[in-house]
């Protein structure tokens, strides 16, 4: 396996920021990012890796990778990955996790376009990007992603996209509602829940692709206290524009109020929720 990570401007969403906080703050969210919240979505990418039966011969992209621990997934299997993400701090952490020796030969970390993940004269085959979308610039950016990334993949390559399941069955909804109020003046999110009904398929018929199946995936959000579910959740970078006009302690207050009525006896805090994921293929 030979892991490739490159920095890539992506559009803001529950796994990338697109405004960078101050140096300690991003390095402290980074880490919350991978030590806490994101296996909270290993369920969906599991589901995805298993109905496509990823694994040898598998050529995989995955925009917005984060840390990669979805790219760990993948290459456990026997795939050969490639990674975009616009956060250069999480990246570093994607390359500790795939190649853990560090070595420069392993992996690239380069500031530019797609092409220069592409996986030498081969084509990829499978494209991923699970994170959530439905606020208008995700899904703006997505596009003009996706139709870059799928442009190095082949005829009929799966392209796996990720969002969040009905409103109703989701109970970090409400919470998310603490990031969206000081944000609406913005217009970052239209409706204000983070993914609509047909938004996986209106992104894939916008980036000309063909919708092939898709599925719901429980993904509960469980932590070891409210302190961890606070830090937990701010490092998504869905409360960025909160905190923007917010100062954090008022942010995290409120969090830890909205996630009141979820801890349970023994001081956890446990939020049912359901993703959902659609499979489209290039044409």
């Amino acid at each position: 396996m030979s892991p490739t990570l490159v920095r890539h401007q992506l559009p803001h969403s529950g796994s990338i920021r697109c405004d960078d906080p101050p140096a300690p703050d991003r390095s402290r969210r980074t880490r919350d990012w991978a030590e806490i919240q994101e296996r909270m979505l290993l369920p969906l990418y599991e589901a995805a890796y298993d109905r496509l039966g990823i694994g040898p011969g598998t050529r995989l992209l995955g925009l917005g990778c984060g840390s990669g621990l979805a790219l760990l997934l993948a290459a456990a299997r026997g795939a050969q990955v490639s990674g975009v993400d616009a956060d250069e701090s999480r990246l570093e952490l994607a390359r500790e996790r795939l190649t853990p020796e560090g070595g420069p030969e392993h992996t690239r970390l380069v500031s530019g376009g797609l092409e220069a993940a592409a996986p030498g004269d081969a084509a990829f085959n499978v494209v991923t990007a699970f994170h959530p979308v439905g606020c208008v610039s995700t899904v703006e950016g997505l596009t003009a992603s996706l139709t870059a990334a799928t442009a190095l993949a082949e005829r009929g390559s799966a392209v796996v996209l990720g969002g969040w399941g009905p409103v109703e069955r989701c109970a970090t909804a409400g919470v998310l509602g603490i990031a969206q109020q000081p944000a609406d003046p913005r217009g970052d999110c239209a409706g204000g829940w983070p993914s609509g009904r047909d938004d996986l398929e209106e992104l894939a018929d916008r980036a000309g692709l063909r919708p092939d199946g898709s599925g719901r995936v429980a993904c509960p959000f469980g932590y070891a206290d409210p302190a961890s579910a606070v830090r937990g959740l701010l490092s998504t970078g869905l409360f960025d524009a909160a905190l923007e006009v917010t100062e954090e302690r008022q942010v995290e207050k409120e969090l830890a109020e909205a996630l009141h009525p979820y801890q349970r006896a023994d001081g956890t805090v446990w939020m049912p929720n359901v993703f959902r994921y659609l499979i489209a293929r290039t044409r």
